[in-house]
């Protein structure tokens, strides 16, 4: 898969998303998305000791010792702030923590989530675009809305239908900031930190929801 050099700027923030090769669809099971979830968790670390399907393949004792390792020894690329995986595409809030992190780890995870795909269902080619899309967040409150922005995505989408759902969505982050993960990857302080409590959080989402919604639907009759 190709790659062009983007310059990502270490303690700045970004949004880096990518879509399906022909807008296919890519979590399809539950599987899928787990699969995706844990290769992500994995790959934010620098220096992992192996691939992520080697890793897969080890008792749960083994797995639970190299992401203690990792963890302990604080050795992430990058903080994530929110995702959301959808069918056919992904959003990240990420921070650079290492030199190129973010880049190393997109690519890892493309290509390990990839081949994952394709040997599952018999597949050959590219899974996504051959580039992903960032854009660096500037500030306080462009932060505050793109996490909202992402945190909706289920909902504005229709993956789900009711607001309450999300909560409990298990393949966005608004479940973390909820308080409804035992483990989470997520670093939520820097979001909360802007608000009074956990339900002054969720009002702030939920406000935009249906705005957001009726936005997506009708984004095609839009200039840009």
């Amino acid at each position: 898969m190709p790659y062009r050099y983007i310059p990502f700027s270490i303690g700045e923030i970004y949004h880096v998303y990518n879509r399906s090769v022909g807008k296919l669809p890519i979590f399809i099971t539950i599987q899928d998305y787990f699969r995706a979830y844990e290769t992500l968790d994995y790959y934010r670390f620098m220096k992992v000791p192996m691939r992520f399907s080697y890793f897969k393949r080890q008792v749960q004792y083994t797995k639970n010792a190299i992401l203690d390792g990792l963890i302990s020894n604080n050795k992430s690329m990058v903080t994530i702030l929110a995702f959301a995986l959808m069918p056919n595409h992904f959003h990240l809030v990420l921070v650079q923590k290492k030199k190129d992190g973010i880049s190393e780890l997109l690519r890892n995870f493309q290509n390990s989530y990839a081949k994952y795909f394709n040997t599952k269902r018999k597949r050959t080619g590219a899974l996504f675009q051959s580039m992903f899309k960032s854009k660096r967040v500037n500030k306080d409150e462009q932060l505050m809305h793109l996490v909202r922005y992402v945190h909706l995505n289920p909902l504005t989408s229709r993956v789900i239908e009711k607001h309450e759902e999300l909560e409990n969505y298990p393949w966005n982050s608004f479940t973390d900031y909820m308080g409804k993960r035992t483990y989470s990857f997520v670093e939520k302080e820097m979001m909360r930190n802007y608000f009074k409590s956990i339900h002054s959080l969720k009002k702030f989402t939920f406000d935009q929801a249906d705005y957001q919604r009726n936005l997506d639907e009708i984004k095609h009759l839009m200039i840009e």
